[in-house]
């Protein structure tokens, strides 16, 4: 059975549109019509930048873990469109391989600018905006974040805590935005193949079956949920 969806006429911002997830998630909105607004830290003339057509979305390069950055990137997007319909909070990264006593300070701030100040300052800023078009919010949690673990504590707890900014993001703004989050496990993407190269590839989750899931949560088909966590990992 295929489903499609049509967002004819309404704008999307994706953060981290030049990651594996961030360019799948960027695809599959231009895919359902959407005119998509994209934002990274990196240029998309760079190796690290994976969105095979970047003259497809209207792109503004800033650093969401700038408050001032953020701001200005929003209002120019309102500006320029005149309107916010969806947010994807897809900016993130993974650090670990020490124990919390022998984790650097700088890790940790590190994996809290990146995987949750990103998501909070890009929510407080777009949300005044959604709320006008009844909008919603989609944010990338982890698998990883609903229990302690070995060696990659802080990027957990940075994760938990875009969980739980999600439910209140929900909580504040019932009947005006809709917050929901996903949570992925391994996504197959390069840098985690490089990482990782003797891991099972097959028991990783495409990004483009994760971007189909946060489709369906900015969709009308969607509307009785939000403050959801939402499992991304397969069967696993």
């Amino acid at each position: 059975m295929s489903v499609e969806f049509d967002f004819g006429g309404e704008l999307a911002l994706v953060t981290g549109v030049g990651g594996a997830l961030g360019s799948a998630v960027a695809n599959a909105f231009l895919e359902a019509g959407t005119t998509v607004c994209g934002s990274d830290i990196i240029e998309p003339n760079t190796e690290d930048f994976l969105l095979s057509d970047p003259d497809s979305v209207d792109f503004y390069q800033a650093d969401f873990s700038d408050e001032e950055a953020v701001a200005e990137t929003v209002d120019a997007v309102v500006d320029e469109h005149g309107r916010l319909d969806y947010l994807l909070n897809i900016a993130g990264t993974w650090r670990g391989g020490t124990p919390i006593h022998e984790t650097d300070v700088d890790t940790f701030d590190f994996l809290f600018d990146v995987n949750l100040k990103t998501m909070f300052l890009a929510s407080k800023h777009a949300v005044p905006h959604l709320r006008e078009t009844k909008g919603a919010i989609v944010s990338v949690s982890a698998r990883s974040s609903l229990e302690g673990g070995d060696g990659d504590g802080i990027y957990r707890a940075s994760k938990a805590g875009v969980r739980l900014l999600t439910e209140t993001i929900a909580a504040e703004n019932l009947g005006a935005v809709r917050a929901n989050a996903v949570m992925p496990s391994v996504i197959d993407t390069p840098m985690n193949r490089e990482m990782m190269p003797d891991s099972d590839f097959e028991t990783w989750v495409d990004p483009k079956d994760i971007a189909d899931v946060m489709l369906f949560l900015c969709s009308d088909a969607a509307t009785v949920t939000s403050g959801a966590a939402v499992p991304v990992y397969g069967e696993v």
